[in-house]
């Protein structure tokens, strides 16, 4: 065999290779439970169908498996009933995958915190400093109390924030479940800070105006006295 044939046949042998390799790529490619691994390794968001109700939660079909979405995962807060889900699209992530047991759990719920959060981003930016809020006092701490304010947010009014007098502790001027009249003043990394004593000060100013009289008036005022006096 002259030298040519057998390059020819050493070039075709390791075609042969690559060929294979690549179709073992593709084998690999193929298989269903490689695909929603990669799925929960790239952490993807996958618009499902549920398409059946079971104990404990809810079933919905990936790439052809059937996959498994606890109840505790499909919402943010307890379902009542769990049949107002069938056929209901959603969003979710693949979260554990175990070909050998075929088992491949979903969850709805990461992708719904992920969205709450960015919506309360978006509301707390949009307030202003210097906006007045009605809110409910949610909680009192040694340090201030928690005021749940419009649109699910809330805020924190210092104890120095609280009152114009000296206090020790909140809970001497307010009460859990009290309404109350804040003012923005600062909004620091998604924090609210509150004041109710701003609002206090600044009633106070308006009340302590007086309102003069206008030069004019007075100096008609006193000649209307000087007038009816007799020398």
């Amino acid at each position: 065999m002259s030298e040519e044939m057998k390059s020819e046949g050493l070039q075709t042998s390791e075609e042969n290779v690559e060929t294979m390799a690549d179709y073992e790529e593709h084998f690999d490619d193929a298989n269903p439970w490689n695909r929603v691994l990669d799925y929960m390794e790239k952490k993807t968001v996958l618009p499902v169908k549920v398409e059946g109700i079971v104990n404990g939660g809810a079933i919905a079909m990936v790439e052809g498996l059937r996959g498994f979405i606890p109840a505790s995962k499909l919402s943010l807060s307890y379902i009542e009933d769990l049949e107002t889900y069938l056929l209901k699209d959603i969003e979710v992530r693949v979260i554990e995958v175990d070909q050998a047991n075929n088992r491949l759990v979903l969850s709805a719920r990461e992708i719904l915190k992920e969205k709450e959060k960015q919506a309360r981003k978006e509301q707390i930016e949009n307030i202003k400093i210097g906006t007045v809020m009605e809110g409910t006092v949610d909680s009192l701490q040694s340090y201030g109390a928690f005021v749940n304010l419009e649109n699910h947010l809330s805020g924190l009014v210092h104890i120095s924030q609280i009152s114009k007098k000296h206090i020790k502790t909140p809970g001497e001027v307010l009460k859990v479940g009290d309404t109350v009249r804040v003012k923005v003043i600062g909004i620091k990394e998604g924090k609210i800070s509150l004041s109710i004593k701003a609002l206090e000060e600044a009633r106070e100013e308006a009340e302590e105006k007086v309102e003069l009289p206008k030069s004019e008036k007075i100096g008609t005022s006193l000649g209307d006295l000087f007038k009816n006096i007799k020398l």
